[in-house]
């Protein structure tokens, strides 16, 4: 959860991470705060900088995904597309609803 706690930018040099994190408090109301989809924004560019992929925790509507998809973010996680699954739930999930993902999240990666 970068941008929280106890992060810092030097822990982006000296730990070995692949992924960086946005905390949902910035996410909840990233089209209704500027300061906070700025930051956002900020993460994900310094993230790509570094190779590090960017995962935006807690996205709960539609204007949240799609301003993070145009701001470069890789990974979202939050209930837009699902509550938390146990792992023979998740397989229910999929197979119940295999386009269960938002239209924006079907296309193909590039």
């Amino acid at each position: 959860d970068f941008g929280t706690g106890y992060s810092s930018l030097s822990y982006l040099k000296k730990l070995p991470i692949s992924k960086v994190k946005i905390d949902q408090s910035f996410i909840h109301d990233l089209t209704t705060n500027r300061d906070s989809a700025s930051i956002a924004q900020a993460i994900i560019n310094l993230s790509h900088c570094l190779n590090m992929e960017v995962v935006a925790e807690g996205v709960e509507n539609r204007s949240q995904l799609l301003l993070l998809e145009e701001s470069g973010c890789d990974i979202i996680q939050g209930f837009l597309l699902s509550h938390p699954l146990q792992t023979s739930q998740l397989k229910q999930f999929l197979a119940a609803k295999p386009s269960a993902l938002p239209p924006t999240l079907e296309k193909e990666p590039q």
